[in-house]
């Protein structure tokens, strides 16, 4: 942890601790929710082969698996805080990269796409960071963002999960220093670091019963209960009442919603203008 790290560490590692059991399967709970429209968006944006890929907060490894094995790109360098659940699925065309994204020095070359998805939102400086992924892309390629947009605001109706989102937010806010409420501006940080042209699109997976995101969540609120707690806007039994209506058939709200943002750096003049 640096000097400016977080009470909850850089990263969250002290929330969301990598060796913690279950937070493998967390991870991938969220993958399940949100990868197949990841996964949509890079192919359109032309992921495929000959493409040299970088994967910045990689998890467990499922879109660098799937760049890989679906999209065919040639190779995916995957960077993360801890890598000990990509070197337990290593598969050909995979390098696992242990690094700090927010170092100064961090600079591990230059890719045709740049993806980072849930990472920037929990890290401090985040317009400097945005410009420095998109140092790392090629003329021609594309920087990819992704992070969650909160949908309870103050006019969404009352229910045990608006309560305790609101409060999960707060409470990682306090200890990580989470922050999603610039999240919307990315298109413009995007426009901002040279890129063009640019977009964004929204993706809100159904809360379900037993879903992936159902189950992402439940496990979420788990590992944060103490930062909740300590917002003094929710009490354990608050907790274990949204957990409940999550996999109940009472169930009448919105998950956070999935913004991905993309730009593409302009392609390299042969020479002046005429």
């Amino acid at each position: 942890m640096t000097a400016d790290a977080p009470a909850g560490g850089r990263y969250g590692e002290d929330v969301f601790r990598p060796e913690a059991a279950g937070e493998g399967e967390r991870i991938d709970f969220g993958a399940l929710a949100y990868d197949d429209i990841t996964m949509a968006r890079l192919r359109a944006l032309g992921a495929g082969r000959g493409w040299r890929c970088l994967d910045v907060g990689a998890g467990t490894g499922s879109v660098s698996r799937r760049l890989l094995q679906e999209a065919g790109v040639e190779s995916v360098l995957a960077v993360d805080r801890d890598v000990r659940f990509l070197d337990e699925r290593r598969v050909p065309g995979l390098e696992a990269l242990e690094a700090d994204v927010t170092a100064p020095d961090f600079a591990p070359g230059r890719f045709r796409l740049v993806h980072a998805r849930f990472v920037l939102m929990h890290l401090p400086e985040r317009e400097r960071l945005v410009a420095a992924l998109a140092e790392l892309v090629v003329p021609g390629g594309v920087l990819v963002l992704g992070d969650a947009v909160d949908l309870t605001d103050e006019r969404t109706p009352g229910t045990p999960y608006t309560e305790v989102m609101r409060a999960m937010w707060q409470g990682l806010r306090d200890t990580i220093g989470t922050d999603v409420s610039w999240v919307p501006s990315y298109p413009h940080l995007l426009r901002e670091a040279g890129l063009a042209p640019v977009a964004a699109e929204i993706h809100v997976p159904p809360l379900v019963p037993g879903s992936p995101i159902s189950r992402f969540w439940a496990d979420t609120w788990e590992r944060s209960r103490a930062a909740m707690l300590a917002t003094g806007l929710v009490d354990d039994a608050a907790v274990d009442a949204a957990i409940l209506y999550l996999h109940s058939d009472e169930c009448a709200a919105l998950s956070a919603g999935l913004l991905t943002a993309w730009g593409r750096k302009p392609e390299e003049r042969d020479g002046p203008p005429s």
